[in-house]
């Protein structure tokens, strides 16, 4: 009895006009927050700073602009509808492949906890207050490094993290997104094939390199070697060819912005 109403409840927010209005909204604030994080990332390449290129400095940039806490609250109302979209789908996923029902079923539920975490920091911001995603990282790192088998733990988050973004790439390099997207035929089409393409593989190099960071604080022991994707970024300044890197990484992750714009229009909802 539970399971069916649980079922009329998401089947009805995604009957909803107003609902699937306002998901959609949490796809172009998706597209605002890695348009500002691209760019960034490119002043940090640049050496002009320009902040923390991670969802908290966007947000900060947002709330220092003119009507930022309007727009911090449509960030905060977008990004919930579209996890209660996600967790919709969760329920109403029907494939009759058993392992590909829970991998989607896994991957609805993940989607819908980092929307829920954006939407949270944003409100945060709207809020009037601050988030630095850096030492969260390097608090949680600290607190597992402190407890038995904490070094195991830290471990397998940053695998887990790491293989996060290895799937942002491989989606991209597939095209696995499409199957996602209503398209128009022609040049608009492979316009937005590309974006994704291009954006998917970018934000997976960030990802990845955020999980490679939590790794590197558990084999060391070190905490502060932890961070989130503001410290990855800065990490690949510092390679070898880094800047080139960081330019083409930050280009992707506003490519990527400009794609969640079209997912937006074109979203299967």
């Amino acid at each position: 009895m539970a399971d069916k109403s649980a079922d009329r409840a998401a089947r009805a927010a995604q009957d909803s006009t107003v609902f699937e209005v306002l998901a959609r909204v949490g796809y172009a604030v998706l597209g605002i927050l890695h348009l500002l994080i691209g760019a960034i990332a490119i002043s940090i390449a640049t050496g002009a700073g320009g902040g923390e290129a991670d969802q908290g400095g966007a947000l900060a940039q947002i709330q220092k602009s003119p009507f930022g806490v309007v727009l911090l609250w449509g960030i905060v109302i977008g990004l919930a509808a579209l996890a209660v979209w996600q967790v919709a789908e969760t329920l109403l996923e029907r494939d009759p492949d058993s392992r590909k029902r829970w991998a989607h079923r896994v991957k609805f539920i993940g989607t819908a906890i980092t929307y829920l975490a954006i939407s949270g920091t944003a409100l945060v911001y709207a809020l009037g207050g601050r988030s630095d995603s850096s030492e969260s990282s390097q608090s949680l790192s600290a607190r597992l490094l402190a407890v038995p088998a904490g070094v195991a733990l830290l471990v397998a988050i940053g695998l887990v993290v790491t293989g996060i973004g290895i799937a942002f790439v491989v989606r991209g390099i597939a095209r696995a997104f499409e199957e996602d997207l209503d398209l128009p035929a022609g040049a608009g089409r492979t316009g937005i094939l590309t974006l994704g393409v291009v954006g998917y593989v970018a934000k997976g190099i960030a990802v990845g390199v955020t999980g490679i960071l939590f790794v590197v604080a558990a084999l060391m022991h070190d905490p502060e070697a932890a961070g989130g994707l503001d410290a990855a970024l800065r990490a690949l300044a510092g390679l070898p060819f880094g800047v080139v890197i960081l330019w083409g990484v930050g280009a992707g992750l506003i490519l990527y912005g400009l794609f969640c714009f079209a997912r937006a229009r074109y979203a299967r909802m």
